[in-house]
């Protein structure tokens, strides 16, 4: 009898092992994805109910530090800096807090974004920017917290959080016309000697037109104000096969003393064994 329950043991452990009981959370994850004008702003987060409680005031304390959610912080990216209150917030991940009050919210971006909850020490120095936005009342009350980015345009864009009643718009400003001004010059100006090594690149490693490549490699050169040893590398490899084993050699040499100067030994050691190679 013992043998057969210690054979059964065996067979259902793995059986046992896979199963997993899946139940809906009682505050599911949100999650918000928004282009405003070229900058990408993504936020994630919890998504309470009211559940027929009394929500601010009662389970969501006036004038006292809140989530802003459940569980998990809720996150925001900005993919550029914003300007939000006429003060700089930098492009990366924060968690938002807020402070509900009757007629007014405090929204703070903090640093720190692993916590549950509130942090265990809530550190002021981590708080990279705090503001007041005014609070509007809603005629229908919203059962689930919510949070969007609305009211957009090519400049600026609203952080929005409604729940129950109350419901607050955050305005962030986005430098679009920095980022359209900066392609444009970038686009007028032509290709940049990186553009020009990427594309020899590409060309030699596929056995493409070694003509076009070392084309390219010498423009990328006559553009690169440093002239960098994987360049001059690059068009080395394109004379050798090219069979040009003289302008190969002198190349490599250029490179190798670059990677030296460098302190690339990786380059130093591919240059010196491709001369010794094309030498023979």
């Amino acid at each position: 009898m013992k043998k057969l329950l210690i054979a059964l043991a065996i067979i259902l452990a793995p059986l046992v092992a896979e199963a997993q009981i899946k139940t809906p959370q009682a505050s599911p994850k949100g999650y918000v994805k928004q282009t405003v004008g070229l900058t990408d702003v993504e936020v994630t987060y919890s998504r309470p109910g009211a559940r027929g409680r009394a929500v601010f005031g009662n389970l969501v304390p006036f004038g006292k530090l809140w989530r802003t959610g459940a569980n998990e912080n809720t996150i925001i990216n900005f993919g550029d800096d914003v300007v939000i209150d006429g003060k700089t917030l930098k492009k990366g991940k924060y968690s938002i807090y807020t402070i509900p009050r009757i007629e007014s919210w405090e929204v703070i971006f903090y640093l720190s974004t692993d916590n549950w909850g509130l942090p265990e020490n809530w550190n002021e120095a981590y708080v990279v920017l705090k503001t007041t936005v005014k609070e509007d009342a809603l005629p229908t009350p919203v059962e689930t917290f919510t949070i969007g980015i609305n009211t957009l345009d090519q400049n600026s864009g609203y952080l929005e959080m409604a729940w129950e009643n109350s419901h607050i718009a955050l305005k962030f400003e986005v430098p679009t016309a920095k980022i359209a001004t900066a392609s444009i010059k970038k686009a007028l100006a032509g290709p940049t000697w990186n553009d020009y090594y990427a594309a020899s690149q590409y060309l030699f490693q596929s056995n493409g037109d070694m003509i076009s490549a070392r084309e390219y490699v010498d423009k990328a050169l006559e553009l690169s104000p440093d002239k960098p040893y994987y360049l001059t590398r690059l068009k080395s490899l394109i004379q050798a096969k090219q069979g040009d084993k003289a302008g190969a050699i002198e190349t490599a040499k250029i490179s190798l003393a670059s990677a030296e100067a460098a302190n690339n030994q990786d380059y130093v050691k591919m240059n010196k064994d491709s001369i010794s190679e094309w030498s023979r």
